[in-house]
C-alpha cells in the first residue's frame, strides 16, 4: 500500500515532538502549505505589521512594568525614572508610546483594505467580527493605559471620559463610580486602570487575535479581485490561484517589515512626540486634580469619535430625531411582514426616549454606535461584487467621501469647539452613519463589471 505524507513521521528531535504535540503539522496548515492568493499587493503588508506592533508593544510594556509605580504618588516620578535613569528606558518608553499610535496607523488601513475588497463578505463575517472586536479591545487598551503616566493630560482626560458614563439614565453616576472606585480619579483608578491595561485587556486581546487567524485561515485569505480561489483546485487539493505563504509571503512581508521599522525607527529617534500628537507636552507636567488645562483632547486616533461626541448638541438631537422618524415611515411605507409595524413603532419609542433624555447621553450614544456599526458591514453590504474594482464608479466616491468625512472628524476632535467646526462635525457624523444606513440601497444600485473566473496577476 503507497504512503502518504502523513503516514510518514519526521525523525530525531523534532519528531520526538510531533509525536507528542502537532508542531509539524501545524506549521504546514498555517504557514508553509497555507495557500495564500498569488495577487496580493501593498495593501495586505498591515494585518503582518499589526501582529508585529502587537509583539512590541508586549515586550516593551514588561520592560516597563519592571520599572514602573502604579501609585499616584510615584507614577509620574516613575516614568521619568524610567526615562532618565533606567539604561535604555528611553528608547523602550518612546518604542511603546509610538507603538501605540502605529498600532492605530496599521490597524486602520488594514481595516480600510478590508473594506475595499469586501474582506468581510460571505464566508469571512466572522474574520471581519474578530476584528472588530480586536478594534475595540485596542481602544480599552489604549485608554486604561492613558492615564498610567498620570500626567495632566492624561489625569484630566480620564476624567472627561469616565464622567460621560454618567449621562446614562439610572444608572450613569453609580456606573462611573465603580469605573474611577471613588469620586474622583484617584489612586484607585490608577491601580484598577493598570490591572486591565496589563493583565486583562491584553489577554483578551491576544485570544482575539489568535481567533481571528485561525478564522482566516480556515476559510482562506480574500485577494484585490474578490475571488475564491479554493473554488478552482488541481487534482491535489491545491487552489490554481495560490502560492504557499511560506516562502513566498513571508519574504514579501519581511520587505514591508523592513520599511516600516525604518518608519517607526526614524519616529522614535527624531520625532517621538509628533508635534504631540503621538505624546501632548501638558502629559510631561504631574496630574494636577486642582489645575484643568486649557484644552482636553483625546490622542488622535480617538479624535474622529470624540468629535462626534461633541457634536451631538440639542439641535443635533433634533436633526437625528427626524431621521429616525423618516426611517420609521419608510419602515412602514416600504416594510413588509413583523417588520412593517415592529420598526415604526421601535422608532417611536427611541423618539420619545430621546426627548427626554439630555444631549450629552446621545453624545456616547452616537459615539459608541459609530464604532458598533462596523459589526454589520457584511450585512448591510448587498453588492453583487466584493471588490471595488468592479464597483460603479459613484460607489468608489461614496468610499472617500467616508474616508474623507472621518479625517475631517479626526482634525476637528484635535481643536477647541466652535459654531463652524460644530456644524462641519455634525455633517461629517451624518455622512458617517449614512455611509452604513443606505449601503443595504446604494451597494445595488448601478452598473458591476464581471470580476473574472481567475485572479488577475503581474508578476513584479
Amino acid at each position: 500500500m503507497a504512503t502518504t505524507d502523513k503516514d510518514v513521521e519526521t525523525s530525531g528531535f523534532l519528531g520526538w515532538i510531533d509525536r507528542r504535540f502537532p508542531l509539524t503539522s501545524t506549521w504546514k496548515a498555517h504557514v508553509s502549505e497555507y495557500y495564500a492568493p498569488k495577487n496580493f499587493n501593498f495593501w495586505y503588508f498591515f494585518g503582518s505589521l499589526a501582529l508585529l506592533v502587537l509583539v512590541i508593544q508586549i515586550v516593551t510594556g514588561i520592560f516597563l512594568v519592571m520599572n514602573y509605580k502604579p501609585d499616584a504618588t510615584l507614577a509620574f516620578a516613575s516614568v521619568e525614572y524610567i526615562m532618565r535613569e533606567v539604561p535604555w528606558g528611553w528608547l523602550i518608553r518612546y518604542m511603546h508610546s509610538t507603538g501605540a499610535s502605529m498600532f492605530f496607523v496599521v490597524v486602520y488601513l488594514h481595516m480600510f483594505r478590508g473594506l475595499m475588497y469586501g474582506s468581510y463578505r460571505k464566508p469571512r463575517e466572522l474574520v471581519w467580527i474578530f476584528g472588530c472586536a480586536i478594534f475595540l479591545c485596542l481602544m480599552a487598551e489604549a485608554f486604561f493605559g492613558y492615564l498610567l503616566p498620570w500626567g495632566q493630560m492624561s489625569f484630566w482626560g480620564a476624567q472627561v471620559i469616565v464622567n460621560l458614563f454618567s449621562a446614562i439614565p439610572f444608572i450613569g453616576p453609580d456606573l462611573s463610580l465603580w469605573i474611577r472606585g471613588d469620586y474622583v480619579v484617584s489612586d484607585v483608578t490608577l491601580n484598577r486602570f493598570f490591572a486591565f491595561h496589563v493583565v486583562a485587556i491584553p489577554l483578551v486581546l491576544i485570544g482575539l487575535v489568535v481567533a481571528h487567524l485561525v478564522a482566516l485561515h480556515e476559510v482562506g485569505s480574500n485577494n484585490p479581485d474578490g475571488i475564491e480561489i479554493k473554488a478552482k483546485k488541481d487534482e491535489k487539493g491545491i487552489p490554481l490561484d495560490g502560492i504557499p505563504f511560506h516562502p513566498y509571503y513571508s519574504v514579501h512581508d519581511f520587505m514591508g517589515v523592513c520599511v516600516f521599522l525604518f518608519i517607526f525607527a526614524a519616529i522614535v529617534f527624531f520625532a517621538p512626540e509628533m508635534g504631540g500628537y503621538f505624546l501632548e507636552a501638558n502629559n510631561f507636567v504631574p496630574a494636577n486634580p486642582l489645575q484643568t488645562p486649557n484644552e482636553i483632547a483625546p490622542v488622535w486616533y480617538f479624535t474622529a469619535f470624540y468629535a462626534m461626541l461633541r457634536a451631538t448638541t440639542d439641535p443635533f438631537k433634533i436633526v437625528l430625531m427626524v431621521i429616525i422618524a423618516l426611517l420609521g415611515v419608510l419602515a412602514l411605507l416600504r416594510g413588509r411582514g413583523k417588520w412593517r409595524f415592529g420598526l415604526p413603532v421601535l422608532a417611536l419609542l427611541v423618539i420619545v426616549f430621546m426627548a427626554l433624555t439630555e444631549s450629552k447621553f446621545w453624545g456616547v450614544v452616537v459615539m459608541g454606535t459609530a464604532v458598533v456599526s462596523l459589526f454589520f458591514l457584511p450585512w448591510l453590504d448587498r453588492s453583487p461584487v466584493k471588490s471595488i474594482r468592479y464597483r460603479p464608479l459613484f460607489h468608489k466616491v461614496f468610499y472617500g467621501v467616508f474616508v474623507f468625512a472621518f479625517f475631517v472628524l479626526g482634525y476637528l476632535g484635535t481643536k477647541p469647539p466652535s459654531p463652524a467646526s460644530t456644524l462641519i462635525a455634525q455633517i461629517c457624523a451624518l455622512i458617517y452613519f449614512g455611509f452604513f444606513l443606505g449601503m443595504p440601497f446604494w451597494t445595488t444600485r448601478g452598473r458591476f463589471k464581471q470580476p473574472p473566473d481567475r485572479v488577475q496577476f503581474k508578476p513584479h
